[in-house]
Order: C-alpha cells, then structure tokens, then sequence
C-alpha cells in the first residue's frame, strides 16, 4: 500500500516539475514591449525578427499613442518593457508620479526635433505676434522652448529650477503666442498657425521630412536620446539583454534610417 502511494506521490512530482519547466520556458521566451504606433513599432519589427532568429525569443509588440501610459502599463505589469521616450520624459515622469520601480537599461536612438510651418520658409520671416505651437508634456516642452531659444525666437531664464516652461520665457522680441498641445496634435495645427515644433516621430506619419520640410531642426548634439526601460525585477533579465542587442542590431539603425531620412542618430556606445 504505502509503495503504491510512494510511486504515486513520486509521479506527480515528476509531472509537476515537468510542466513547471515547461511554464518557465514559455515565459522565459516571451517578452512585451511597448512602442509608440509609427516608424518605432516598424524598427521594434525589425529587432523583433532579429531576436526570434538568433534568441527565439518572440516580442510582443504593444502600438501606443502617447508616451505616458507606456510607463503605467510597465508598471503595473501590463506589459515587460518600452521603448517610446527620450530619457529627459522618463526623468520627469518619475518625478512627476514617485514611481521608483522602473529603471533606464539602454539608449536607443536620438530623433531631431524640427521647426515647421507652411506659413513662412525661414525663422527671420516670423511675424510677430505669430502663434507658435509646441507639444505640451514637460520634457518635449522645454526641448521645444530650447530649440525656439537656439533659432532666436526667445530667451530663456537662466536660474530656472526644475523643467522649463513657457512661464520661463524671459525674453520674446516678437511676442509670440505659444500654445501648448499633445505631441500627436501638433502636425494637424500647421494650417493653424505660424510654426509647429514637431517630434521626428509624429512628423514622418505626417509626410514631413525634417530634411526637407523643418526650418530650423536640432543638430547632432542634442542630449534628447530616447531609451528603453523596464521595471528593476528584470533589469538584469537575458530577455531584455537579447532586446537590446536585437534593437542595436545593424538591420534596426538601417532601417531607422531609411525611416527617418538618415535624421536619426544611434545614442549608444558613446
């Protein structure tokens, strides 16, 4: 009796830890990650069949419309990881939400930011009093409100505390208006106003080329690098070491390029 209990206590074991395994690899191999919808999600494929071929490791890729909720949803374990902001909004938004459990593992690329307007094809023809639209989260805000200060549409306060707003205008010769909007708003407004400052990424599904189209645009040296985060439990994860490597690889900054009009400038290994 008790070596036919024995056996079968011993069985169960052994299909337990079986399954178990089984269960563990699913998960191992599987990772979530969040993009913005547009020339992102399109290079997030790209990393995507990289990492399947070499890690069989499959990316679930996840479309977003705004930076913000990516972060939420990798909080609260929605999904493992994004790659969808610069390292500025990051910052900010964890300051802004005291959220202290996702952490930066990589950069990724930079996106120039461009000055457009189907009004006027030079900063200097600027009229005053003109509206001027610039993306309304704190980061982009004050990386809209540098660049403006760069073209000599303004000047900023120098002993400002904290992200730069439009109350942080010190000087504005032409006395602008400035409206502050969502990100993806902003190529719809052109028509609108004088001059959009536009993010590279709302700006290709637009049809504007900042090569082309933007009058004035950032140059090699901006410190606007997007990055890839994730939550610190799986800082140290190989699903996310291989998501790196597959989102550096070669095909990705080729194809970044393509998408971007050789605008886009790989922010790692520096």
């Amino acid at each position: 009796m008790w070596a036919t209990i024995k056996k079968l206590g011993l069985f169960c074991l052994i299909i337990t830890m079986l399954f178990g395994c089984n269960k563990e690899k699913s998960v191992e191999t599987s990772i979530k990650v969040g993009t913005i919808a547009g020339p992102e999600t399109e290079m997030m494929r790209m990393a995507k069949a990289y990492a399947q071929e070499k890690y069989k490791l499959n990316i679930d890729i996840v479309e977003f419309h705004d930076y913000a909720t990516t972060n939420v949803v990798v909080a609260d374990k929605s999904i493992d990881a994004n790659a969808s902001q610069t390292i500025q909004f990051f910052e900010q938004w964890k300051k802004n939400t005291h959220n202290d459990t996702l952490v930066t593992v990589a950069n990724t690329f930079i996106y120039p930011m461009g000055l457009y307007s189907q009004k006027i094809k030079n900063v200097s023809e600027l009229p005053a009093g003109a509206r001027v639209a610039i993306p309304n989260d704190p980061s982009n805000e004050e990386r809209a409100l540098l660049l403006l200060e760069k073209a000599g549409l303004i000047t900023l306060k120098k002993n400002s505390t904290g992200s730069l707003r439009t109350a942080d205008i010190e000087a504005n010769p032409l006395k602008l208006e400035i409206l502050t909007l969502a990100p993806a708003q902003l190529p719809r407004t052109l028509s609108e106003v004088s001059l959009a400052v536009i993010n590279t990424n709302y700006a290709l599904p637009a049809g504007l080329s900042p090569t082309k189209d933007a009058i004035f645009v950032e140059g090699k040296d901006s410190p606007y690098a997007n990055i890839i985060i994730t939550r610190k439990e799986l800082e140290n994860d190989q699903r996310i070491a291989q998501l790196i490597e597959a989102y550096h690889s070669a095909a990705v900054v080729d194809k970044a390029k393509v998408l971007f009009k050789d605008q886009v400038i790989p922010a790692w290994g520096k």
